[in-house]
């Protein structure tokens, strides 16, 4: 699953990818200017993730509880 996200990161012009021929094979990923664009949007989205996780949970607490779920 993961080789698939990057390999579609990649596509996408996210992150670029280097093989370094060793045994093991080595794979190094990193962010592409474009990759690196989406930086402070992630971050706004880690910033509302953490301030509202209480809400998140509770909410989800009270859909496990409702008899129809």
């Amino acid at each position: 699953m993961l080789t698939q996200t990057l390999r579609r990161m990649e596509r996408d012009g996210l992150v670029s990818r280097t093989i370094t021929p060793s045994v093991p094979v080595r794979v190094d990923y990193r962010l592409t200017r474009l990759g690196e664009d989406l930086m402070p949007l992630l971050e706004a989205i880690k910033r509302w993730a953490e301030v509202h996780m209480e809400d998140v949970e509770a909410a989800r607490e009270a859909y496990d509880r409702r008899p129809d779920s």
